[in-house]
């Protein structure tokens, strides 16, 4: 359905194409506690505000490259539709040059909840397939308790959720939260964590 905006859409949640494969299911939570408490004036506002950044590919399909917990969160919620803002037209590219362009983009975050690279095969088909990743539930309780800001980077979070990964064990996380939380807070102003967008740690002296 068009909009009076030439790249505004509306369309079915239920049809938008993920881009990754995890979300942070914490988040997820989170945001259908933001969605339930909000009357049908917020909600309509909210709705209207929050468009789904998408490019079309191949089949004329939407591939939203951002805002993958909020979309699931309102299909959990009930909600149907929503906007998407077209941020380039690829229908006419064949799939493997589709994700050839994806991919230079940085469009594209084929990770797993292990943090291995899968293929562009192995994505869900739509946003209630996607799966858990714990440590990128970590990495958002990090940034809301300020231990980075958000940034433009792509999947910034998922960068971090995998520095996590390879240093706070599972079982850590899931024994006490909260002791992994500040040890992730802790790790995230290290120099070990200099490479990571939006790091504000200080790092260390160099030799002289």
């Amino acid at each position: 359905m068009h909009t009076h905006h030439q790249h505004l859409f509306k369309t079915d949640l239920s049809k938008l194409r993920p881009t990754q494969i995890t979300v942070g299911y914490a988040e997820v939570q989170e945001k259908r506690g933001l969605w339930s408490g909000m009357g049908k004036t917020q909600r309509k506002q909210f709705l209207d505000n929050h468009w789904f950044p998408a490019v079309r590919g191949p089949n004329d399909n939407f591939y939203i490259v951002d805002h993958h917990h909020l979309g699931l969160a309102l299909l959990e919620e009930g909600v149907s539709q929503s906007f998407v803002v077209l941020l380039k037209d690829l229908s006419l590219l064949s799939k493997d040059e589709f994700w050839t362009v994806m991919d230079h983009h940085q469009w594209v975050h084929p990770y797993d909840a292990r943090g291995r690279r899968r293929t562009v095969a192995d994505l869900p088909r739509a946003l209630d397939q996607l799966t858990d990743d714990p440590y990128r539930s970590l990495a958002g309780e990090v940034r809301h308790a300020g231990g980075f800001p958000k940034d433009a980077t792509p999947f910034a979070e998922f960068l971090w959720a995998d520095f996590f990964r390879r240093r706070i064990s599972a079982k850590q996380i899931k024994r006490d939260a909260d002791a992994g939380l500040q040890q992730a807070l802790t790790l995230c102003h290290s120099p070990e964590a200099a490479h990571l967008p939006g790091w504000s740690g200080a790092a260390a002296p160099l030799a002289v």
